[in-house]
Protein backbone atom coordinates (compact mmCIF):
# COMPACT_ATOMS: atom_id res chain seq x y z
CA UNK A 1 0.00 0.00 0.00
CA UNK A 2 2.99 2.34 0.72
CA UNK A 3 4.67 1.67 -2.59
CA UNK A 4 1.33 2.40 -4.58
CA UNK A 5 0.61 5.42 -2.72
CA UNK A 6 4.30 6.63 -3.05
CA UNK A 7 3.98 6.06 -7.21
CA UNK A 8 0.51 7.96 -7.12
CA UNK A 9 2.36 11.47 -5.23
CA UNK A 10 5.32 10.91 -7.58
CA UNK A 11 2.66 10.70 -10.47
CA UNK A 12 0.23 13.87 -9.19
CA UNK A 13 4.16 15.28 -8.72
CA UNK A 14 5.30 14.81 -12.36
CA UNK A 15 1.70 16.60 -13.33
CA UNK A 16 2.30 19.45 -11.68
CA UNK A 17 6.20 20.10 -12.51
CA UNK A 18 4.87 19.48 -16.54
CA UNK A 19 1.59 21.90 -16.22
CA UNK A 20 4.08 24.42 -14.53
CA UNK A 21 6.50 24.31 -16.97
CA UNK A 22 4.54 23.95 -20.13
CA UNK A 23 1.93 26.87 -18.86
CA UNK A 24 0.52 27.55 -22.78
CA UNK A 25 -0.48 24.00 -23.59
CA UNK A 26 -1.74 23.44 -19.68
CA UNK A 27 -3.94 27.03 -20.37
CA UNK A 28 -4.78 25.15 -24.08
CA UNK A 29 -5.40 21.93 -22.80
CA UNK A 30 -7.57 23.42 -19.43
CA UNK A 31 -10.05 25.93 -22.10
CA UNK A 32 -10.50 22.96 -24.68
CA UNK A 33 -11.80 20.66 -21.59
CA UNK A 34 -13.73 23.81 -20.81
CA UNK A 35 -15.76 24.57 -24.41
CA UNK A 36 -15.86 20.51 -24.15
CA UNK A 37 -18.42 21.02 -21.28
CA UNK A 38 -19.93 23.35 -22.86
CA UNK A 39 -20.81 21.98 -26.36
CA UNK A 40 -21.01 18.19 -25.03
CA UNK A 41 -24.84 18.80 -24.98
CA UNK A 42 -25.14 19.39 -28.50
CA UNK A 43 -23.17 16.53 -29.32
CA UNK A 44 -24.83 14.44 -27.09
CA UNK A 45 -28.50 15.58 -28.94
CA UNK A 46 -27.47 14.74 -32.44
CA UNK A 47 -25.58 11.05 -31.65
CA UNK A 48 -29.11 10.52 -29.70
CA UNK A 49 -30.93 11.58 -33.21
CA UNK A 50 -28.86 8.83 -34.69
CA UNK A 51 -25.48 10.91 -36.01
CA UNK A 52 -22.40 9.08 -36.42
CA UNK A 53 -19.70 10.39 -33.41
CA UNK A 54 -17.22 11.70 -35.82
CA UNK A 55 -19.91 14.29 -37.63
CA UNK A 56 -21.79 15.18 -34.13
CA UNK A 57 -18.48 16.32 -32.98
CA UNK A 58 -18.06 18.54 -35.83
CA UNK A 59 -21.33 19.98 -35.90
CA UNK A 60 -20.69 21.08 -32.35
CA UNK A 61 -17.23 22.57 -33.11
CA UNK A 62 -18.52 24.22 -36.03
CA UNK A 63 -21.24 25.68 -34.21
CA UNK A 64 -19.29 26.61 -31.39
CA UNK A 65 -16.81 27.89 -33.90
CA UNK A 66 -19.68 30.84 -35.65
CA UNK A 67 -21.13 31.78 -31.90
CA UNK A 68 -17.23 32.93 -31.02
CA UNK A 69 -16.76 33.88 -34.57
CA UNK A 70 -19.96 36.14 -34.33
CA UNK A 71 -19.18 37.31 -31.16
CA UNK A 72 -15.64 38.32 -31.85
CA UNK A 73 -17.30 40.17 -34.85
CA UNK A 74 -19.89 41.86 -33.01
CA UNK A 75 -17.65 43.48 -29.78
CA UNK A 76 -14.27 40.79 -29.56
CA UNK A 77 -12.33 42.63 -31.97
CA UNK A 78 -13.08 46.01 -29.40
CA UNK A 79 -11.20 44.63 -27.22
CA UNK A 80 -7.54 45.87 -28.00
CA UNK A 81 -9.61 49.13 -28.75
CA UNK A 82 -10.94 48.78 -25.11
CA UNK A 83 -7.43 49.14 -23.56
CA UNK A 84 -6.95 52.39 -25.93
CA UNK A 85 -10.34 54.00 -25.05
CA UNK A 86 -10.42 53.14 -21.55
CA UNK A 87 -6.65 54.34 -20.76
CA UNK A 88 -7.26 57.86 -21.18
CA UNK A 89 -10.62 58.39 -18.83
CA UNK A 90 -8.93 56.29 -16.38
CA UNK A 91 -5.76 58.08 -15.60
CA UNK A 92 -7.84 61.30 -15.92
CA UNK A 93 -10.25 60.19 -12.83
CA UNK A 94 -7.03 58.78 -11.32
CA UNK A 95 -6.14 62.28 -11.42
CA UNK A 96 -9.65 63.52 -9.39
CA UNK A 97 -8.62 60.91 -6.89
CA UNK A 98 -5.16 62.39 -6.34
CA UNK A 99 -6.34 65.88 -6.31
CA UNK A 100 -9.06 64.83 -3.54
CA UNK A 101 -6.39 62.72 -1.70
CA UNK A 102 -4.51 66.46 -1.06
CA UNK A 103 -6.68 69.14 -0.91
CA UNK A 104 -9.98 66.85 0.99
CA UNK A 105 -10.33 65.94 4.71
CA UNK A 106 -7.76 63.45 4.41
CA UNK A 107 -4.94 65.53 3.56
CA UNK A 108 -2.70 63.47 2.39
CA UNK A 109 1.45 64.01 1.45
CA UNK A 110 1.78 65.17 -1.67
CA UNK A 111 4.38 63.76 -2.93
CA UNK A 112 3.28 59.88 -2.54
CA UNK A 113 0.26 60.62 -3.79
CA UNK A 114 1.77 61.95 -6.95
CA UNK A 115 4.31 58.57 -7.24
CA UNK A 116 1.47 56.10 -6.24
CA UNK A 117 -0.52 58.09 -9.08
CA UNK A 118 2.16 57.78 -11.68
CA UNK A 119 2.63 54.08 -10.88
CA UNK A 120 -0.53 53.40 -11.87
CA UNK A 121 -0.96 55.39 -15.01
CA UNK A 122 2.11 54.12 -15.90
CA UNK A 123 0.66 50.49 -15.66
CA UNK A 124 -2.23 51.47 -17.57
CA UNK A 125 -0.16 52.43 -20.51
CA UNK A 126 1.87 49.64 -20.38
CA UNK A 127 -0.93 47.43 -20.49
CA UNK A 128 -1.63 48.56 -23.81
CA UNK A 129 -0.02 46.41 -26.61
CA UNK A 130 2.40 47.92 -29.09
CA UNK A 131 1.69 46.49 -32.94
CA UNK A 132 4.98 44.86 -32.75
CA UNK A 133 3.96 42.82 -29.41
CA UNK A 134 0.19 42.70 -30.76
CA UNK A 135 1.19 41.13 -33.76
CA UNK A 136 3.25 38.31 -32.27
CA UNK A 137 0.71 37.46 -30.08
CA UNK A 138 -1.80 37.10 -32.04
CA UNK A 139 0.19 34.27 -33.58
CA UNK A 140 0.48 32.94 -30.48
CA UNK A 141 -2.55 32.65 -30.36
CA UNK A 142 -4.04 31.60 -33.57
CA UNK A 143 -1.94 28.49 -32.96
CA UNK A 144 -3.37 28.14 -29.76
CA UNK A 145 -6.80 28.37 -31.18
CA UNK A 146 -6.00 26.00 -33.25
CA UNK A 147 -4.64 23.70 -31.03
CA UNK A 148 -8.40 23.76 -28.41
CA UNK A 149 -10.37 23.01 -32.08
CA UNK A 150 -8.79 20.00 -32.13
CA UNK A 151 -8.60 19.02 -28.81
CA UNK A 152 -12.77 19.66 -28.28
CA UNK A 153 -12.91 17.88 -31.84
CA UNK A 154 -11.29 14.23 -30.33
CA UNK A 155 -12.92 15.37 -26.70
CA UNK A 156 -16.49 15.14 -27.88
CA UNK A 157 -15.43 12.14 -30.34
CA UNK A 158 -13.62 9.99 -28.47
CA UNK A 159 -14.00 11.36 -25.15
CA UNK A 160 -16.03 8.23 -23.56
CA UNK A 161 -13.27 5.80 -25.29
CA UNK A 162 -10.58 7.42 -24.02
CA UNK A 163 -12.22 7.23 -20.34
CA UNK A 164 -13.17 3.64 -20.66
CA UNK A 165 -9.41 2.52 -21.55
CA UNK A 166 -8.35 4.59 -18.15
CA UNK A 167 -11.18 2.67 -16.45
CA UNK A 168 -9.46 -0.54 -17.70
CA UNK A 169 -6.34 0.04 -16.02
CA UNK A 170 -7.91 0.56 -12.74
CA UNK A 171 -8.10 -1.83 -10.06
CA UNK A 172 -11.78 -4.30 -10.59
CA UNK A 173 -12.59 -2.88 -7.05
CA UNK A 174 -11.69 0.30 -7.65
CA UNK A 175 -13.48 0.91 -10.90
CA UNK A 176 -16.60 2.04 -9.45
CA UNK A 177 -15.54 4.68 -7.14
CA UNK A 178 -12.76 6.25 -9.47
CA UNK A 179 -15.77 6.02 -12.37
CA UNK A 180 -17.85 7.75 -9.87
CA UNK A 181 -15.87 10.23 -8.99
CA UNK A 182 -14.48 11.03 -12.40
CA UNK A 183 -18.47 11.54 -13.56
CA UNK A 184 -19.18 14.06 -10.45
CA UNK A 185 -16.01 16.08 -11.71
CA UNK A 186 -17.57 16.33 -15.03
CA UNK A 187 -20.46 17.12 -14.15
CA UNK A 188 -19.59 19.58 -11.64
CA UNK A 189 -17.74 21.55 -14.91
CA UNK A 190 -20.52 21.39 -17.14
CA UNK A 191 -22.60 22.99 -14.72
CA UNK A 192 -19.92 25.33 -13.87
CA UNK A 193 -19.38 26.59 -17.57
CA UNK A 194 -23.21 26.96 -18.15
CA UNK A 195 -24.07 28.94 -15.12
CA UNK A 196 -20.81 31.25 -15.30
CA UNK A 197 -22.02 32.14 -18.93
CA UNK A 198 -25.44 33.08 -17.73
CA UNK A 199 -24.17 35.03 -14.69
CA UNK A 200 -21.89 37.00 -17.16
CA UNK A 201 -24.55 37.66 -19.62
CA UNK A 202 -26.99 38.67 -16.43
CA UNK A 203 -24.29 41.03 -14.89
CA UNK A 204 -23.20 42.41 -18.78
CA UNK A 205 -26.83 43.46 -19.21
CA UNK A 206 -27.99 45.15 -16.30
CA UNK A 207 -24.82 47.02 -15.87
CA UNK A 208 -24.54 47.66 -19.71
CA UNK A 209 -27.92 48.66 -19.60
CA UNK A 210 -27.41 51.40 -16.86
CA UNK A 211 -24.16 52.67 -18.59
CA UNK A 212 -26.24 52.77 -21.90
CA UNK A 213 -29.43 55.24 -20.28
CA UNK A 214 -26.87 57.55 -19.04
CA UNK A 215 -25.00 58.01 -21.92
CA UNK A 216 -21.32 56.98 -20.90
CA UNK A 217 -19.41 56.95 -23.81
CA UNK A 218 -17.76 54.11 -23.55
CA UNK A 219 -20.86 51.69 -22.34
CA UNK A 220 -20.11 48.99 -24.87
CA UNK A 221 -16.70 48.70 -23.88
CA UNK A 222 -17.51 48.89 -20.06
CA UNK A 223 -20.05 46.13 -20.90
CA UNK A 224 -17.48 43.81 -22.30
CA UNK A 225 -15.21 44.04 -19.74
CA UNK A 226 -18.29 43.27 -17.21
CA UNK A 227 -18.98 40.20 -18.97
CA UNK A 228 -15.33 39.62 -18.69
CA UNK A 229 -14.58 40.44 -15.43
CA UNK A 230 -17.98 37.72 -14.35
CA UNK A 231 -15.49 34.76 -15.55
CA UNK A 232 -13.35 35.16 -12.56
CA UNK A 233 -15.65 35.32 -9.05
CA UNK A 234 -15.73 38.46 -6.84
CA UNK A 235 -12.31 39.72 -8.19
CA UNK A 236 -13.13 39.93 -11.07
CA UNK A 237 -16.66 41.97 -10.59
CA UNK A 238 -15.18 44.22 -8.18
CA UNK A 239 -12.39 45.72 -10.46
CA UNK A 240 -14.82 46.00 -13.50
CA UNK A 241 -17.76 47.63 -11.32
CA UNK A 242 -14.91 50.05 -10.35
CA UNK A 243 -13.81 51.12 -13.55
CA UNK A 244 -17.11 51.34 -14.81
CA UNK A 245 -17.94 53.93 -11.87
CA UNK A 246 -14.46 55.66 -12.28
CA UNK A 247 -14.76 56.12 -16.24
CA UNK A 248 -18.29 57.10 -15.48
CA UNK A 249 -16.75 59.80 -13.08
CA UNK A 250 -14.60 61.09 -15.28
CA UNK A 251 -17.15 61.31 -18.64
CA UNK A 252 -20.46 62.22 -16.69
CA UNK A 253 -19.83 63.53 -13.11
CA UNK A 254 -20.37 62.55 -9.95
CA UNK A 255 -24.26 62.03 -10.25
CA UNK A 256 -24.13 59.43 -12.77
CA UNK A 257 -21.14 58.36 -10.89
CA UNK A 258 -22.88 57.64 -7.97
CA UNK A 259 -25.77 56.03 -9.92
CA UNK A 260 -23.54 53.92 -11.09
CA UNK A 261 -21.88 52.45 -8.41
CA UNK A 262 -25.91 51.67 -7.01
CA UNK A 263 -26.39 49.97 -10.14
CA UNK A 264 -23.16 47.84 -9.74
CA UNK A 265 -23.56 47.02 -5.86
CA UNK A 266 -27.43 46.32 -6.54
CA UNK A 267 -26.21 43.93 -9.79
CA UNK A 268 -23.22 42.17 -7.45
CA UNK A 269 -25.92 42.05 -4.48
CA UNK A 270 -28.37 40.00 -7.07
CA UNK A 271 -25.36 37.98 -8.24
CA UNK A 272 -24.03 37.13 -5.23
CA UNK A 273 -27.07 35.92 -3.17
CA UNK A 274 -29.86 34.48 -6.01
CA UNK A 275 -27.87 34.10 -9.16
CA UNK A 276 -24.87 32.21 -7.32
CA UNK A 277 -26.80 29.96 -5.50
CA UNK A 278 -29.74 29.18 -7.82
CA UNK A 279 -27.74 28.78 -11.08
CA UNK A 280 -24.13 27.77 -9.99
CA UNK A 281 -25.26 26.33 -6.52
CA UNK A 282 -24.98 22.34 -7.79
CA UNK A 283 -21.13 23.65 -9.29
CA UNK A 284 -19.92 25.59 -6.72
CA UNK A 285 -20.66 25.08 -2.90
CA UNK A 286 -17.38 27.02 -2.10
CA UNK A 287 -17.07 29.72 0.79
CA UNK A 288 -16.28 32.83 -0.68
CA UNK A 289 -13.01 32.84 1.35
CA UNK A 290 -12.17 29.73 -0.61
CA UNK A 291 -12.75 31.21 -3.63
CA UNK A 292 -11.13 34.45 -3.04
CA UNK A 293 -8.09 32.60 -2.13
CA UNK A 294 -7.73 30.13 -5.07
CA UNK A 295 -8.50 33.62 -7.11
CA UNK A 296 -5.56 35.35 -5.86
CA UNK A 297 -2.80 32.00 -5.85
CA UNK A 298 -3.90 30.82 -9.56
CA UNK A 299 -3.40 34.39 -10.33
CA UNK A 300 -0.06 34.80 -8.72
CA UNK A 301 1.25 31.70 -9.67
CA UNK A 302 -0.48 31.90 -13.77
CA UNK A 303 -1.28 35.49 -13.79
CA UNK A 304 -5.03 35.86 -15.65
CA UNK A 305 -5.10 32.64 -16.65
CA UNK A 306 -4.32 31.18 -13.37
CA UNK A 307 -7.45 33.62 -12.14
CA UNK A 308 -9.99 32.28 -14.50
CA UNK A 309 -8.96 28.78 -14.11
CA UNK A 310 -8.85 28.66 -10.45
CA UNK A 311 -13.06 28.46 -9.06
CA UNK A 312 -13.14 25.17 -11.45
CA UNK A 313 -10.76 23.75 -10.64
CA UNK A 314 -11.22 24.31 -7.02
CA UNK A 315 -14.80 23.15 -7.58
CA UNK A 316 -13.75 19.63 -9.34
CA UNK A 317 -11.52 18.99 -7.20
CA UNK A 318 -13.74 19.82 -4.24
CA UNK A 319 -16.83 17.70 -5.85
CA UNK A 320 -13.95 14.38 -6.26
CA UNK A 321 -12.48 14.53 -2.73
CA UNK A 322 -16.62 15.07 -1.70
CA UNK A 323 -17.52 11.62 -3.78
CA UNK A 324 -14.55 9.53 -1.86
CA UNK A 325 -14.93 10.63 1.23
CA UNK A 326 -18.38 9.39 0.98
CA UNK A 327 -17.58 6.49 -1.07
CA UNK A 328 -15.22 4.34 0.48
CA UNK A 329 -13.10 1.75 -1.01
CA UNK A 330 -14.55 -1.60 -0.52
CA UNK A 331 -13.36 -4.20 0.43
CA UNK A 332 -11.40 -6.92 -1.66
CA UNK A 333 -13.49 -9.16 -3.94
CA UNK A 334 -13.45 -13.10 -2.72
CA UNK A 335 -12.17 -15.49 -4.64
CA UNK A 336 -14.03 -16.59 -7.65
CA UNK A 337 -16.59 -13.28 -7.33
CA UNK A 338 -16.74 -11.84 -10.42
CA UNK A 339 -15.01 -7.88 -10.46
CA UNK A 340 -16.74 -4.58 -11.26
CA UNK A 341 -17.92 -4.65 -15.02
CA UNK A 342 -16.63 -1.90 -17.57
CA UNK A 343 -18.28 0.99 -18.54
CA UNK A 344 -20.02 -0.22 -22.14
CA UNK A 345 -17.76 0.73 -25.02
CA UNK A 346 -14.47 0.08 -23.35
CA UNK A 347 -12.07 -1.13 -26.02
CA UNK A 348 -10.29 -4.80 -25.60
CA UNK A 349 -6.48 -4.42 -23.47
Amino acid sequence: MSGATLAAAAVVWLGFWLLFRLPMLTFAVAVAVLLTALSAPVAGRLRRAGAPPALAALAAVLLLLGVLAGIGFLIGFRAAATLQDLTRPLAAGIDRIRVWLIEGPLQLDAQQVAEVRNDIVTRLYEATPSPGAGAQLGLVALGGVVLIVFLVFFLLKDGARMWAWLLARVPDRMRARIDGAGLAAWDTLANYVHGVIIVALIDAVGIGLALLLLGVPLWLSLTLLTFIGAFVPIVGATVSGAVAVLVTLVTNGVTDAVIVLVVVLVVQQVEGNVLQPLIMGRAVRLHPIVILLGVTAGGLIAGIPGALLAVPMLAVAYRVVEHLRTHPAPAAHPEGAAPHPLPAGTPPN
